[in-house]
């Protein structure tokens, strides 16, 4: 009997949506063409100075050139668990850290260690593209509640207890969200809190832009909210998006002892230690102060101001303000059925190929993150580019 070159469980994964539209958008680019990427999440800031500073002296000295612990550098770890306290207000030991490579590997660890196969997980759509296959390659299986822009993208303890069954192991929550920009109050989380101690449910939380939130919206920590879910919590963050260090690569995950020991030893096997010089620009990003952080989120209020006014332009689009993170979440279901450059529009992907195709303006329709008829747009770039990119759209539908 022939026998697949794939693994059924690999074959079964999609690509990263987001990434594909950024690196199609690269690609244009370097052939010349005058491509405007609203795809990526990735700030448009420079790492700074001071962190890549930390880093070079890193690489000068040779006891960073040797494996590490495979949980982090102590230091890093300490610097976490500072970090915690200060921007979170959550107690924790240093060994409660696991440094990871990036907040994927982080989310990865967490669903390998708690989930059996048939384990479910409830996730709030619309949700991140790597969080279904995170946890489907973890043996589980995530159980969707669908939310849409008359609800803020938020979801009700009404819908969240429609979802659970005899299997449901985990709460998925992500505040403030990707691909929405949606925020949580801490009395919409601490209600939350309290359901999932109720039902017995373990919570996973992605606070990576908890730093990114607009007006009077507030970043709140479940487990400090309520701290009797604090053993069935594992958090997940990292330098990522607060800092501008997408590629470095280095996230966390925070929980119990016994989770954290046990995902150790799975990356133990995986890939080992970050690498050492990330790991020493994550440690003065997380000891420094927060003026750079501050001097981001103000430019990011501002775009997202500007993003929605002129989205909300655009024929057929509505889109509602968004509280946190750098994304724009319109709706276009308005758009769907219209026929735009004799191309029928069937599907926001349809329309999502349509503007890259004909005013070369990457976006991210909404089929990649579990809602079909709308778009996700970085605003994470130059104010000019926002204007001329949505100017494109504006032309095109209008």
């Amino acid at each position: 009997m022939s026998k697949n070159r794939i693994s059924a469980r690999i074959a079964a994964i999609s690509e990263s949506a987001t990434l594909a539209v950024d690196a199609k958008a690269k690609a244009l680019k370097a052939q010349g063409r005058p491509v405007i990427g609203f795809g990526a999440g990735e700030p448009d800031f420079p790492t700074p100075a001071p962190i890549v500073e930390a880093a070079i002296a890193a690489a000068k000295n040779p006891a960073m050139h040797r494996y590490s612990p495979t949980n982090g550098l102590p230091t890093l770890r300490e610097a976490i668990a500072a970090k915690t306290l200060r921007d979170s207000k959550l107690t924790i030991d240093s060994t409660q850290v696991l440094v990871t490579n990036g907040g994927k590997q982080a989310l990865y660890n967490t669903f390998a260690t708690l989930l059996d196969p048939g384990d479910e997980v409830i996730v709030i759509a619309p949700y991140w593209t790597t969080y279904p296959e995170a946890i489907a390659l973890a043996g589980g299986k995530s159980v969707i509640v669908m939310t849409d822009e008359t609800s803020g993208y938020r979801a009700t303890i009404s819908q969240l207890d429609a979802a659970v069954t005899s299997k449901t192991k985990i709460l998925l929550m992500v505040s403030p969200s990707n691909p929405t920009g949606a925020v949580y109050s801490p009395k919409e989380l601490r209600d939350i809190a309290d359901w999932a101690i109720q039902k017995d449910l373990w919570v996973v939380t992605d606070e990576i832009y908890e730093h990114l939130v607009y007006g009077d919206a507030e970043f709140a920590s479940m487990p400090v909210l309520n701290p009797a879910l604090v053993d069935k919590c594992v958090i997940v963050n990292g330098v990522a998006k607060t800092y501008a260090m997408t590629g470095w690569r280095v996230g966390w995950m925070i929980g119990p002892n016994d989770v954290i020991k046990a995902a150790t030893n799975l990356q133990s096997h995986a890939t080992s230690n970050v690498n050492n010089i990330a790991q020493a620009a994550a440690l003065a990003a997380v000891s420094g102060d927060l003026s750079a952080v501050a001097e981001m989120r103000t430019a990011f209020d501002r775009r997202r101001k500007l993003i929605v006014a002129e989205l909300n332009k655009v024929n057929g689009f509505i889109c509602p303000m968004p509280e946190g993170a750098f994304y724009a979440y319109p709706s276009v279901k308005d758009v769907i059925g219209k026929t735009i450059k004799e191309k029928k529009i069937t599907s926001s992907a349809d329309l999502a190929a349509v503007i890259l195709d004909k005013v070369e303006v990457a976006v991210v329709p909404g089929e990649a993150f579990g809602t079909p008829g709308y778009l996700r747009l970085s605003y994470a770039l130059g104010d000019a580019d926002i204007t001329e990119g949505i100017s494109r759209i504006q032309k095109l539908l209008n």
